[in-house]
């Protein structure tokens, strides 16, 4: 048995000692030294997508160096509460007070060394190539420890326990799970958890055979127009018809200023123009205080300025302070900034929404946005994916596209279409007669039954004139 020979070179004591005091150098130039494991974690840092897939394989016992440990357990520690990674600056914070009463002073002086140089290079070399080699690293470390660990076992006869061992060192870098056996697990499928949602608010598009109840956690819906006609009142409604359901709300807003969305959600709970707002404080305070609501964070920055790493900071400074969100509402992904540069403003905007599905998912949090629909919009009579600007990768991505199209002479009645352009939830194709009101950001479907795309184009704009004069009758009290 090869393992025997191992028990004469490597006693138990030793390798306990050798656990006690992590290796703080290993060779500076072995294809996994030190070196290579502070890129790893420094590629942890800076590529959270990646992360994800090591958590799958990485142990933070496997590394060596004795500070890179210490920051892997944390690492994974927040991830594993938290269902999102920290960035650097908040790994800093969380190891702060820890590092300044410990008496550890090597270890103190190692984390700071690190996290400096870390900080003052963010652009790590060779990245690529560790990336490639971690699953042999990870594999290798798998198999070094359980060697380990194999010698104390045969010394003691327990030989089970070694086989236990080397087959879960083999399974590193196996996936958990080999598929989903579709007739044997039959009945599991029928006690699953269900979808968790927050709601639109709109009742039939809310309903079971469309949206479900609404959208889905690690879901990305998508609101697409032309400008001017009403995505981001759409997205105020989204987020005040989830604060009425008692969710918590966080919108960015990147084209309007935080006290013009402020006075867009005043408008849309107290049922006033945002224009009168500001001279009816009394009027405004005696409403919130009859209604139940979650909680808003609205944060604004600069057009172009944000990236979902922004967004992923922001959302992680606001966990630490107990604010977790129910649903991120983002005005809107098409002006925020991507985190590489292309040449091509197709896969610029491809990946922004590839950021932000990653977001959502680790996250676990939905995440309404909008998206700019083409010229040729504005002579349609629907909106359809063909018609969103650069649009094969945002439509790709998303779980949701919603449509909104108003013609000229529509918007003076407030009256438009919405068309559920694509819908991983139920069913699409799907388009109703709905009544914007830009005054108040409320959006309203004004008739439940649906029409197919064919049936709405072929629709004579005097019966829609119709519906909406009596709806207009019911509002005013004529």
């Amino acid at each position: 048995m090869m393992l025997i020979p191992i028990t004469s070179l490597l006693k138990t004591a030793d390798r306990q000692k050798m656990n006690e005091n992590k290796v703080e150098h290993p060779g500076l130039f072995s294809q996994y030294g030190k070196q290579f494991q502070e890129t790893i974690f420094q590629g942890l840092l800076s590529d959270h997508a990646w992360a994800q897939q090591m958590t799958e394989v990485m142990n933070p016992d496997y590394f060596e160096v004795k500070s890179l440990s210490y920051l892997a357990d944390k690492y994974f520690a927040y991830h594993r509460k938290y269902k999102c990674f920290p960035t650097l600056g908040l790994l800093v914070s969380i190891i702060k007070e820890e590092l300044t009463e410990t008496n550890d002073t090597i270890l103190r002086d190692q984390v700071v060394d690190f996290l400096h140089r870390t900080k003052s290079n963010p652009n790590v070399s060779d990245l690529q190539y560790v990336k490639d080699k971690s699953l042999d690293f990870c594999k290798r470390q798998a198999f070094k420890d359980a060697l380990e660990q194999a010698v104390e076992l045969v010394s003691t006869d327990k030989f089970d326990n070694v086989v236990s061992l080397m087959k879960n060192a083999v399974a590193v870098g196996m996936p958990h799970s080999t598929g989903h056996d579709f007739f044997e697990d039959l009945e599991a499928r029928f006690v699953k958890t269900r979808r968790q949602v927050c709601p639109t608010g709109l009742k039939r598009l809310d309903d079971k055979d469309i949206l479900q109840g609404g959208l889905g956690r690690g879901e990305i819906g998508v609101v697409t127009a032309n400008t001017g006609v009403g995505k981001s009142h759409w997205l105020v409604a989204m987020g005040a018809n989830a604060l009425r359901a008692g969710k918590n709300v966080v919108h960015y807003t990147f084209e309007l200023s935080e006290h013009a969305v402020g006075l867009r959600y005043d408008s849309n709970f107290c049922d006033m123009p945002s224009n009168e707002i500001p001279d009816n404080k009394e009027f405004v305070v005696e409403k919130y205080k009859n209604l139940e609501l979650g909680r808003l964070i609205i944060k604004e920055y600069p057009t172009g300025s944000a990236s979902v790493i922004t967004i992923r900071n922001h959302i992680e400074k606001l966990a630490l302070k107990g604010f977790v969100p129910s649903l991120v509402v983002i005005d809107y992904a098409d002006v925020m900034r991507s985190t590489r540069a292309y040449d091509s403003l197709r896969h610029e905007l491809k990946l922004i929404y590839e950021e932000l599905r990653n977001l959502a998912m680790d996250m676990n949090v939905p995440v309404w946005t909008a998206s700019q629909a083409n010229r040729d919009s504005a002579k349609s009579d629907i909106v359809g994916l063909e018609n969103m600007s650069e649009a094969y990768g945002k439509a790709m991505v998303a779980d949701v596209v919603l449509s909104l199209s108003r013609k000229p002479m529509e918007k003076a009645t407030g009256s438009g279409r919405l068309f559920v352009a694509k819908n991983r939830a139920g069913r699409d194709g799907l388009v109703f007669p709905v009544h914007i009101d830009t005054a108040k950001s409320t959006i309203e479907i004004l008739d439940e039954k649906h029409l197919t795309l064919n049936e709405a184009v072929k629709q004579d704009e005097a019966s829609m004139k119709t519906l909406l004069k009596q709806k207009w009758s019911e509002v005013s009290g004529a």
